[in-house]
């Protein structure tokens, strides 16, 4: 007879995985369900996605991590995985669509965080079963500041759930299984077998999120798209990242510091060369120069130059990123433009 495993949060944590799958003598036949958050945190995430992409008798739920990856909304644990995919990571994205939020068993129902506990299934948001940000707000305006959706969760049919890490234990209420052990955080990673409700846990012997986080700094620093980014947004980046001690960041992030004050001076540098380019312009066209001035990409400059109305802070707003000032610099023909190495 096929058996069906409710497997919690594994964030990565692909060895210790595997470890439990054969400690529980799992066989082909039988369907390994992952709620959600297969990914992020631990250290082979990847192979995680190569697993359940690749087996016949697997289902993972969308997991707020899977959809984070989806939305674009990418913290300092989806910029890691990101990296980590590399070419892969567009066939990932399009496999997350493919990503239901609940899945039903004779048995029970699964779902990876909440469960409106006055609700049927199908009328549940996709956000709240996921347990999204939002997902979160909305059952804050509906559940006391201390209570969980659990505490009033009155069903017959059991609810598997997982993305609150409950300790080392499941947690099991009213009905409910929470088996969110915290396995990435040096936990336990905790499967439950259907029909029968039988737990099966193993110890994970490492805290893989703190040595991940450690690890990909500068990766995850280096891979950054700087030059497109707003100029204000790089400050505020190195701004966040200040209280970081360690040497390879402190030096990454000075050099950073140094690279976009020198593109904010640039700024300055176009000013001098607009107002001065303008004067050259005008000796050289006389009558023409309007007609001369529209053929240009930065016509608007000249022509606030012309009418002594350009300010610095027109600069600014339009070129508003680090690419913006160096490919004007460039064709103004200005010298030194700052290149980042860091």
């Amino acid at each position: 007879m096929a058996r069906t495993f409710v497997i919690g949060d594994i964030h990565g944590c692909y060895d210790e995985f595997i470890a439990l799958i054969e400690q529980i003598g799992v066989t082909d036949e039988d369907l390994i369900l992952s709620l959600g958050d297969i990914v992020d945190r631990g250290n082979k995430s990847l192979e995680l996605y190569h697993f359940f992409r690749n087996r016949k008798n697997a289902v993972v739920l969308m997991g707020n991590h899977e959809r984070k990856h989806q939305n674009g909304i990418l913290s300092y644990a989806q910029e890691i995985v990101k990296i980590q995919f590399a070419d892969e990571y567009d066939a990932f994205l399009s496999w997350l669509k493919t990503l239901q939020y609940a899945y039903e068993t004779p048995d029970a129902i699964i779902v990876h965080a909440f469960f409106e506990h006055d609700k049927k299934l199908h009328e549940q948001k996709e956000e709240v079963l996921a347990g999204t940000t939002s997902g979160t707000r909305y059952l804050e305006n509906k559940y006391d500041e201390n209570a969980y959706w659990s505490d009033f969760y009155t069903g017959k049919k059991p609810i598997i759930y997982g993305h609150h890490v409950v300790g080392e234990k499941p947690k099991i209420k009213n009905n409910t299984y929470g088996i969110d052990t915290g396995a990435c955080h040096k936990g336990m990673l905790t499967a439950i077998e259907l029909p029968g409700f039988i737990i099966h846990q193993i110890k994970v012997e490492k805290d893989y999120w703190k040595e991940q986080q450690a690890k990909w700094q500068i990766p995850v620093l280096e891979a950054k798209d700087w030059e497109e980014m707003k100029i204000e947004q790089v400050y505020k980046h190195i701004e966040k990242l200040s209280y970081k001690e360690e040497e390879e960041v402190t030096v990454f992030l000075n050099n950073l510091k140094n690279w976009i004050e020198k593109v904010e001076k640039t700024i300055e540098r176009i000013k001098t060369r607009i107002e001065q380019l303008t004067l050259e312009l005008k000796n050289q066209y006389n009558d023409a120069f309007n007609r001369e001035v529209a053929k240009l990409s930065y016509r608007t400059f000249i022509f606030k130059a012309n009418s002594n109305n350009l300010e610095l802070d027109d600069l600014k707003k339009v070129l508003n990123t680090p690419n913006k000032v160096i490919t004007l610099a460039r064709i103004l023909e200005i010298e030194n433009i700052p290149n980042r190495k860091v």
